[in-house]
């Protein structure tokens, strides 16, 4: 129950953020508004880890080098995310951030790509990724 009240609780702070952080680039620019981002992300997240953290920041380099690209992955989010909004609209953009977001996962679960278990990915999967798909485009549609 946990997961899914924190998928949540995820996806509404996702579309929030897409369309904060657009209407903030429109004053302060969209790099600006990137940096700003990140750098706020930093700050909280920093004063959490200093009183919550369990961790060891000395096992970094013992991570998959890949794994630490997390940062410029969330920077091309931002970025990307500002775009789509500004360019589709709140609803249309995170309805093709879902799709992109589902097929992507689904593809790495049925691959067991970065330490995954491999999924099956069956005919009731696929049928559902077929009705997202078909939702956005009636959605697009105009009538």
């Amino acid at each position: 129950m946990i997961g899914i009240i924190c998928s949540i609780i995820s996806g509404i702070c996702m579309s929030l953020q897409g369309i904060f952080n657009t209407r903030l680039s429109e004053k302060i620019g969209l790099w600006e508004t990137n940096a700003w981002v990140q750098g706020t992300a930093l700050l909280v997240t920093l004063v959490i880890c200093l009183i919550y953290g369990n961790g060891n920041f000395k096992q970094i380099m013992t991570a998959n080098k890949l794994y630490l690209t997390g940062g410029i992955l969330g920077a091309a989010i931002i970025f990307t995310v500002m775009m789509g909004v500004s360019s589709l609209g709140p609803t249309y953009s995170i309805s093709v951030i879902l799709v992109a977001q589902l097929l992507s996962a689904a593809l790495i679960d049925l691959l067991g790509l970065f330490d995954t278990d491999k999924i099956t990915f069956g005919t009731t999967k696929i049928i559902g990724v077929i009705l997202m798909l078909a939702g956005i485009i009636f959605f697009k549609i105009k009538g």
